[in-house]
């Protein structure tokens, strides 16, 4: 696209602002010398689907918080490049299947760094999911609120479980509520 640089200038300016400045105003954002050219290069993006125009003002659409998801890169061996188009993808559209029952929650502690959640990532959290034994949990046991994997002994009762040998099982004394079902982990590396 060869607006490409003109929306790479929109989304610093959105992930500074949360808004997208007025008309009179973008000509100096994505460095544009007159209103008719930023009508054109609004016109292209609303388009091409990346904004949309609400109430006489422009509004970003879910394609313009999407990224270039490119082929798969091996971890192995080194494999050779493609150059097939990119599809775009959002992180909610990766992670998140029913965005109502969704929230995040910040890991604190390093209890489940043997399955890959350490401290500082964001899990995803589906509630009002059905559950299981297996399955990796937000759940408030005996009023406290923890992420382990949630188990059930040879007596039919369930109980959580790190995945960390240095932390031993919890079974509750009083109550076990299951908040949600961990869907997703999302981490950011080198800051």
């Amino acid at each position: 696209m060869n607006d490409e640089r003109y929306l790479a200038a929109l989304r610093t300016y959105w992930k500074a602002n949360s808004t997208f400045p007025s008309m009179a105003k973008l000509c100096g954002v994505v460095g544009l010398s007159s209103k008719s050219s930023v009508f054109g290069l609004v016109s292209r993006l609303t388009e091409a689907g990346y904004i949309q125009r609400l109430e006489g003002r422009i509004a970003p659409t879910k394609k313009f918080f999407a990224r270039p998801l490119l082929g798969p890169v091996r971890a192995g061996l080194p494999q050779p490049a493609t150059q097939e188009e990119p599809e775009l993808l959002t992180l909610d559209d990766y992670l998140i299947e029913a965005p109502n029952r969704t929230s995040l929650h910040r890991v604190k502690g390093d209890s489940m760094k043997d399955v890959g959640i350490l401290e500082g990532d964001l899990l995803a959290v589906e509630h009002n999911s059905p559950n299981k034994p297996g399955d990796i949990v937000v759940a408030v046991i005996d009023e406290e609120l923890t992420v382990k994997t949630l188990r059930m002994g040879a007596d039919g009762k369930y109980f959580l479980e790190a995945a960390n040998t240095a932390y031993a099982p919890i079974h509750p004394k009083a109550s076990l509520e299951l908040l949600g079902v961990v869907v997703g982990v999302a981490r950011r590396i080198g800051r």
